[in-house]
């Protein structure tokens, strides 16, 4: 945790091509010190105890969630909701309440009305939300208040950072800060469960926590720089076979929609093909 937080206090003065060149050095690195649990670890199949099994007796779950980092993301949240209806999808958008951008009433009630969910980002994106208990309960009123005003169900924290017992101080159905296996993460400790747990509370409050269970697009496309989605397809396949969940975060903001993609950016086309 000391050198998150070292990085996270010199990454604005650090250049974009050497935070990347920095995360691919350590990415392959820790991708082969843990190629036996990654991208799949097996015990992560182990059915929870009083597992109840998915609703109308389904085989496995498949969710979608977004989360939207800064401008380039924002412009691009109705093209990326309208391949997924194209797709007959739905998902969550999780957008940063005091980041770079706003997020306006219409913007929300787009959503909503065509059957998506809107969740809750963080305060501000800036790897900080855990700096000390003390700065994170003052934060979390103002979370809270986003909840309410946003009608949010949902939370999710920057960078994946996640101290559960903390999260306790939010008026949340469920949280998905966390994943069932992941050491490319600047918090690497996974769940080791591809199923939602339960986070219990005081006086019997708590929430679900929701572990995403497919890499994340930008460490797949621009930290390991596959150029195809077979993990993706792989992992997913294991997850079915099991009776888990398939959960995969995704960002707009590296999602490239025409043209040519730069340099942070992956074609759209890939996730159009996992949906497909």
């Amino acid at each position: 945790m000391l050198a998150n937080k070292a990085y996270y206090f010199l990454k604005p003065i650090l250049p974009w091509w050497l935070r990347l060149a920095l995360r691919r050095w350590r990415a392959q690195r820790r991708r082969r010190l843990f190629a036996d649990v990654w991208p799949i670890d097996v015990k992560a199949a182990r059915v929870p105890p009083g597992w109840p099994g998915w609703p109308d007796g389904k085989r496995f779950a498949f969710v979608l969630t977004h989360d939207v980092e800064g401008i380039n993301g924002m412009s691009r949240v109705e093209r990326l909701m309208n391949i997924e209806l194209d797709h007959g999808f739905s998902s969550c958008f999780n957008f940063v309440p005091e980041g770079e951008y706003s997020v306006p009433d219409s913007m929300r009630e787009m959503l909503e009305r065509a059957g998506f969910e809107v969740g809750v980002h963080g305060l501000e994106h800036d790897g900080k939300l855990y700096s000390s208990k003390a700065k994170f309960a003052a934060k979390a009123i103002r979370i809270n208040e986003y909840l309410r005003k946003w009608n949010s169900s949902g939370f999710r924290s920057p960078l994946m950072q996640h101290k559960l017992e903390w999260l306790h101080a939010l008026d949340v159905e469920y949280d998905a800060s966390t994943f069932d296996t992941d050491p490319f993460e600047p918090q690497p400790d996974g769940m080791s469960t591809i199923f939602p747990f339960s986070v219990p509370g005081p006086n019997g409050s708590g929430y679900v926590e929701l572990p995403y269970t497919l890499v994340q697009d930008f460490n797949l496309f621009g930290v390991l720089r596959e150029k195809n989605i077979d993990l993706w397809k792989r992992k997913v396949d294991w997850v079915a076979e099991h009776g888990g969940m398939v959960l995969l975060n995704t960002h707009p903001d590296y999602m490239c929609f025409e043209g040519r993609p730069n340099r942070n950016e992956f074609p759209v086309a890939r996730y159009e093909a996992l949906l497909s």
